[in-house]
């Protein structure tokens, strides 16, 4: 018999094969179009704002475009010296034409992130090129202003000279690339970064500790207690949800004032004097204080879902075989908690290291956090690559955390309810 009367046909008259494949086909695109809303709502609103934040943070194409005969004439300058007449020509017909278009301001802006300085002098300079006399180009910019013979900033136009670049990440930790290509540190007067990384560091942590110390007993009560009371205080967690981040930051500002609610009671009480009442307000005091209340909920209700999980006739057995309280707790029920634990704290940690609104109100300049300076860049300098670049850097310090934690715990054991 041959293998063409051995196929299996269907009622149509075709191959139950082909049949199943064209079905199999079908089914699969039919998936894919379910899926298709989700994947383009995350396309559009996770996957290309990165993308594009990544490109911003090492583009600098303008600065290469708007001087593209300087950064000719200086591929020749070694940056040791003053450049010659030749790159002060080139520099001078770039810029003249820069101030015919109207576009100057964009270059003094962008030089300015460069080196301080350079707004003014590059303002000075479009107001006095239109005297120049032709020849002689590098003694008439250096008569503009006394910071045109400082080589300085020359060489800060010679690094800009790339249109891609790395720059706006080393700015970040407070270093750069000198003229001889070395990584080198800003001087110590100008590190600033280093200090708001380490600082949005420990108070994304203590805040968590904190979250976690007074989340733990508020889950275990909730777990415990009969229904109509444990729903009565459920509410009470969940009330913060309910108001306004803007409006429970405003209203931590008003009890921790030194004329607040808070120092009040206390002079009340006796613990301090009217003449020393402490400052708890534009600082990191006060921002423990709200960001803590603000991010408790979120260490609460994963808690409280794992906790609910556990049956109470395990604390007994564990009492009945001769443990003590603490002992049953800590051998039996604290391990059971730990999925919850880990969930609780992942996710206060990711919150507390991005946050701005209430370290900015509360905070101070003692209690600003690196997201404070990238609202900062992206709003009064617009220096969108900067900011960009610190945007991605906190998002691989998230990554790391998120890494390490799966190392140390794993991420299969996290449990929201």
């Amino acid at each position: 018999m041959s293998s063409e009367t051995q196929k299996i046909l269907t009622t149509d008259g075709i191959p139950l094969e082909e049949s199943l494949k064209k079905a199999e086909k079908k089914n699969k695109i039919k998936a894919f179009l379910l899926v298709a809303p989700l994947l383009l709502f995350i396309l559009i609103t996770y996957v290309f704002p990165i993308g594009d934040m990544l490109f911003r943070s090492v583009d600098d194409r303008m600065v290469t475009n708007m001087l593209p005969k300087t950064f000719k004439a200086m591929e020749k300058w070694d940056g040791k010296e003053m450049p010659p007449e030749e790159v002060f020509e080139a520099f001078y017909l770039d810029y003249k034409i820069l101030v015919k278009e109207k576009r100057h301001g964009k270059l003094s802006t962008q030089m300015n992130y460069e080196k301080n300085g350079f707004k003014s002098i590059l303002k000075k300079l479009a107001r006095k090129q239109k005297k120049f006399k032709e020849g002689n180009y590098k003694e008439q910019i250096m008569a503009v202003h006394k910071r045109w013979a400082n080589v300085e900033y020359w060489r800060a136009i010679k690094r800009r000279a790339p249109e891609y670049t790395y720059s706006k990440y080393l700015k970040g930790i407070d270093m750069y690339k000198n003229e001889d290509g070395k990584i080198v540190q800003v001087p110590e007067d100008r590190r600033v970064h280093k200090i708001l990384w380490l600082r949005t560091l420990e108070v994304a942590l203590f805040v968590t500790i904190f979250c976690f110390l007074m989340g733990y007993p508020i889950a275990h009560l909730l777990a415990t207690l009969p229904m109509k009371y444990s729903n009565l205080l459920m509410i009470c967690v969940l009330l913060p949800f309910w108001t306004s981040l803007l409006v429970r930051t405003a209203s931590w500002m008003i009890l921790l004032q030194q004329q607040g609610v808070i120092n009040d009671f206390f002079v009340l009480t006796g613990l301090v004097s009217d003449d020393n009442r402490p400052e708890m307000m534009y600082n990191k005091t006060g921002t423990y204080v709200a960001m803590t209340q603000i991010l408790l909920p979120f260490m609460v209700l994963p808690l409280y879902s794992v906790m609910k999980t556990i049956s109470p006739s395990l604390m007994r057995a564990g009492k009945s075989l001769g443990g003590t309280p603490f002992i049953a707790f800590w051998k039996v029920y604290f391990p059971l908690t730990i999925p919850g634990i880990g969930a609780g704290c992942l996710l206060v940690f990711i919150l507390a290291i991005g946050y701005y609104i209430t370290p900015a109100l509360v905070g101070g300049a003692s209690g600003t956090l690196i997201s404070n300076q990238i609202a900062f860049h992206m709003k009064s300098t617009l220096d969108w690559s900067f900011a960009s670049a610190m945007g991605l850097m906190l998002l691989t310090g998230v990554l790391v955390v998120y890494w390490i934690y799966n190392k140390l715990v794993g991420i299969d054991n996290i449990k929201l309810g």
